[in-house]
């Protein structure tokens, strides 16, 4: 009875997140459910799992099978995605064309399918990872790009942050887990351990937190209020979840990454460049003499000793495994058969990865997959620092923090592999900070020629009308400068 009467008022809690959080000038495209519902499963706990319907990874072979059903839900969103972008495909190929970074890193994932021990297993991999791209390309090609982005969020945090709680008081069965050797109790909630779930909440916090500061800056809003209570209360229950959780990586990158959010949103002087670098240096730096520079005792002082939980021995083990070390083993392809049988007997049963991002990388693809990501990070930062400088994209904060999240989550976490919130925010943080493709872009992309043929005639005579405003009381005004608008409004048209 406790059970149902408390699922009740869950589910009415979530419809009042929901509810209040609701924006009627929002017109986005029905299609959003399908990252949605991609982010909600990879969020939380695969389908196979909710029904016990997967394979019970207790030895390498098994772990290769993989689950009929989960394979099945994927395949079915990943060829929706397609289709949406299919429809989409102007716009599809500019993003492309501004995201080449990521394309050739995807490229060189795809090719060393061909030296994994496991090469078909290494491809319905890599088609999941694919997805990734898709749903994040689904999100950012929507006629209104900045309210997709908000309910995409909105969805992950609004539903799974109320039923982690929900599990973890009155589904113990579900929500909770015992260490086996401490017996301490681990909390989870949707997900199947403390770090996945620390990991969903850090994303949804920080969006949440986002869009608290932009309700708090719209004082003219009608929504304003209700969006801050809603956002405001998922914040109070993300904070308490990462508590409960123990997940320090999570917890100290939320209040990282929140803290540049509201700096950055609330002082115009914290989007300049200069001061920019200067914070994240900073977020960069302390996480980096925090974990590896034991003597300044800043981990003990998180409650965690100088081996990380244990993740020094992992690194030495998997290192000492590791394959060629330009190649690496094949995209996804480390953690199988013997070589993960090897790990487990060296460390401990059930451990599926290196505990660090750009070591699982490095496995995986070697140092070309190493340098590939670098890569991708640095543009990634620069496009997202422009688009922060310039302050035209509402989202610009989120898109920095999701970036530096990436980059230091990963210092004690795998966060970079297919199909991980963390994974998924960074891709998306990267694409949309994509500086070749404006939100005037997005918002023209999806419609009918003569749609854009308007709006692009209506931005070049602004922009002859703004040259002349400036210019013309001092007879600077010259004829070649209005001839090149006119020639500008012509081709745009054709």
């Amino acid at each position: 009875m406790t059970q149902a009467v408390a699922t009740f008022v869950y589910v009415l809690v979530i419809c009042g997140l929901f509810a209040l959080d609701r924006d009627p000038k929002a017109r986005t495209s029905g299609a959003l459910w399908i990252p949605a519902l991609w982010l909600l499963i990879n969020g939380s706990r695969p389908v196979s799992s909710w029904f016990e319907t997967g394979p019970v990874i207790d030895s390498p072979e098994k772990y290769l099978d993989g689950s009929p059903l989960d394979a099945a839900v994927f395949g079915v969103l990943l060829a929706a995605g397609l289709v949406v972008l299919f429809s989409r495909r102007r716009l599809v190929a500019t993003f492309l064309r501004a995201n080449a970074p990521v394309l050739i890193f995807f490229g060189y994932c795809a090719i060393s399918i061909l030296w994994s021990d496991y090469p078909f297993v290494a491809f319905k991999r890599w088609t999941k990872a694919v997805g990734d791209v898709v749903m994040v390309m689904v999100v950012l090609t929507d006629p209104d790009r900045l309210s997709a982005i908000k309910k995409w969020l909105a969805r992950l945090g609004f539903v799974l942050v109320p039923l982690s709680i929900l599990l973890i008081k009155y589904y113990p069965e579900l929500g909770r887990s015992y260490n086996p050797w401490t017996f301490i109790p681990m909390y989870a909630g949707v997900t199947l351990g403390k770090n996945l779930l620390g990991m969903t909440c850090l994303i949804a916090g920080l969006g949440s937190v986002w869009r608290f500061v932009s309700a708090y800056q719209s004082r003219k809003s009608a929504f304003r209020t209700r969006q801050m209570i809603a956002h405001g209360a998922l914040v109070a229950m993300v904070i308490w979840l990462l508590a409960m959780a123990n997940s320090m990586t999570s917890l100290s990158c939320f209040a990282m990454a929140g803290g540049l959010i509201v700096v950055t949103g609330l002082f115009r002087f914290a989007r300049r460049p200069a001061v920019v670098h200067l914070l994240v240096a900073s977020v960069v730096g302390i996480s980096l003499c925090a974990l590896f520079l034991p003597q300044t005792g800043l981990v003990e002082s998180l409650g965690r000793d100088a081996t990380l939980t244990g993740r020094t021995a992992i690194w030495n083990v998997v290192i000492s495994l590791a394959g060629n070390p330009l190649l690496g083993c094949g995209f996804e392809s480390f953690w199988l058969g013997q070589r993960l049988q090897k790990v487990w007997d060296m460390t401990e049963r059930g451990i599926q990865e290196a505990h660090n991002g750009y070591l699982e990388v490095y496995l995986n693809l070697g140092w070309i997959g190493v340098t590939l990501l670098g890569v991708i990070i640095v543009t990634g930062y620069r496009n997202a620092v422009a688009a922060l400088r310039r302050g035209r994209d509402e989202a610009s904060g989120l898109l920095l923090a999701f970036l530096i999240v990436g980059v230091v989550y990963n210092f004690t976490e795998a966060g970079f592999r297919m199909m991980s919130v963390v994974w998924i925010a960074f891709l998306f943080a990267v694409m949309a900070a994509s500086k070749s493709v404006s939100a005037a872009e997005v918002a023209t992309g999806n419609r009918s020629k003569p749609v854009r043929a308007k709006a692009a005639v209506a931005g070049s005579e602004a922009w002859v009308a703004e040259v002349e405003m400036h210019v013309a009381p001092t007879g600077g005004f010259s004829k070649q400068m209005r001839t090149r608008g006119q020639g500008l409004m012509k081709e745009t048209v054709s």
